[in-house]
C-alpha cells in the first residue's frame, strides 16, 4: 500500500470558458468537479497505475462531504480522511479554451484544532504500519505549525517506510531539515529555498541542506534528478498543449510507483515525466491520458548529470 496524506484537501473546480477576459462576464461551456488536494490527485493516479492507494488529511464540511463522496464515486482510492469542524477548501481552475491556458484560484483550508491534529498523527501512525511508502503532500491548512511536516518526515522514519515530501516556503525548508528521503520542489521553489535559479546548482544545495534525494521539476523541460546513485535530467520528446494543473503530482506518482515497484532511478525518473506530460492531455488534475503516457514512456530522454560540483 502506498499512503499519501493531503493536509489541505480540496474540491477541485474547473470551469472552462471559451476566453478568458479580465473584467468580463464568462458563460461556462464544461465544469468537473474532482476531489483534490496535491496527495489525492496523487493517490487517483498510483490506483490507475494498479497500486494500492490511501489517503489520509482532513475533510470537513459541505465542500469536505462533496470531496468524499467523489473519491467514493470514482473508485480505486481508500479513505481515511479525519474529519474536521471547519470546512474544506475549494479550489478553481478556469481553462481559456483559445490559448489553452488556467487561470488558479485556491482557497486557503479549514482553521485545524490540536485535537484534530492529534486524532490525525495517531491514524497517521496506525497507517504507517501497512505503507511501502508514504507521500507527504501541499500546502499546510490554518492552525498547524510549519513544523508539521517535519514530525510526519520523523515519524515515517521511525517506521522505516521511506518519505516523498511535495511541498512549498517555510514547511519545505523545515521539512528537509528532518531528512526526507526523496523531495519534489519546481525550479521556483528551489529558487526559493537555496536563493540560486540555476537548478542543477540549487538542488545539490537542497541536498545538503538535508534531503536524501531531489527531483525538481522544470515545467514543459523535463526533471532534474539528484540521488545518492547519481544525477539524471529527463525531458520528453515534445512540448505538448493542454492543462498542466496536476502534472507534478503525477510526477510524484510515478517516482512512487517506481520506489514500490523497485525500479532503477533513471526508470523512475522517465516514468515521472511521461506521466507528468500525459495529464497535460487529461480533463483534470488526477487523471492522465493513458494513451499518451504509453507513446511517451519509451521516448523520454534520460541523461546522465554531473552530481557534484
Amino acid at each position: 500500500m502506498i499512503l499519501t496524506v493531503t493536509l489541505n484537501a480540496a474540491l477541485d473546480i474547473t470551469y472552462r470558458v471559451p476566453r478568458l477576459r479580465p473584467h468580463g462576464t464568462h458563460r461556462v461551456s464544461e465544469v468537473i468537479e474532482r476531489p483534490g488536494g496535491k496527495g489525492l490527485n496523487v493517490a487517483r493516479v498510483l490506483a490507475s497505475l494498479g497500486h494500492e492507494a490511501v489517503v489520509t488529511g482532513f475533510a470537513g464540511g459541505g465542500t469536505g462531504d462533496a470531496l468524499r463522496r467523489l473519491l467514493a464515486e470514482s473508485g480505486g482510492v481508500t479513505d481515511a480522511l479525519i474529519p474536521v469542524a471547519g470546512a474544506t477548501r475549494r479550489t478553481v481552475g478556469v481553462v481559456d479554451a483559445a490559448s489553452g491556458d488556467t487561470t488558479q484560484l485556491n482557497e486557503p483550508g479549514p482553521q485545524v484544532t490540536a485535537a484534530e491534529w492529534d486524532a490525525f498523527t495517531e491514524r497517521f501512525t496506525r497507517l504507517l504500519g501497512g505503507a511501502a511508502a508514504v507521500a507527504l503532500c501541499g500546502s499546510l491548512p490554518p492552525g498547524l505549525p510549519v513544523g508539521s511536516y517535519a514530525q510526519l518526515v520523523r515519524e515515517a522514519h521511525t517506521a522505516r517506510v521511506p518519505v516523498l515530501l511535495d511541498t512549498s516556503g517555510e514547511a519545505l525548508r523545515r521539512g528537509i531539515a528532518a531528512r526526507p528521503d526523496l523531495v519534489k520542489p519546481n525550479a521556483e521553489e528551489l529558487a526559493g529555498l537555496t536563493g540560486s535559479t540555476e537548478p542543477l546548482r540549487a538542488a545539490r544545495d537542497t541536498r545538503r541542506r538535508g534531503a536524501r534525494a531531489v527531483a525538481a521539476s522544470l515545467g514543459p523541460d523535463g526533471m532534474l534528478l539528484i540521488t545518492t546513485d547519481g544525477a539524471w535530467r529527463a525531458a520528453p520528446p515534445g512540448r505538448l498543449t493542454g492543462n498542466p494543473t496536476g502534472a507534478g503530482d503525477s510526477a510524484v506518482a510515478g517516482l512512487l510507483s517506481g520506489l514500490v515497484d523497485g525500479v532503477p532511478w533513471p526508470d523512475r525518473l522517465a516514468r515521472a515525466v511521461a506521466l507528468s506530460a500525459a495529464t497535460v492531455r487529461a480533463p483534470a488534475a488526477g487523471e492522465f491520458d493513458r494513451a499518451t503516457y504509453e507513446d511517451l514512456l519509451p521516448r523520454v530522454t534520460v541523461a546522465e548529470q554531473p552530481a557534484a560540483a
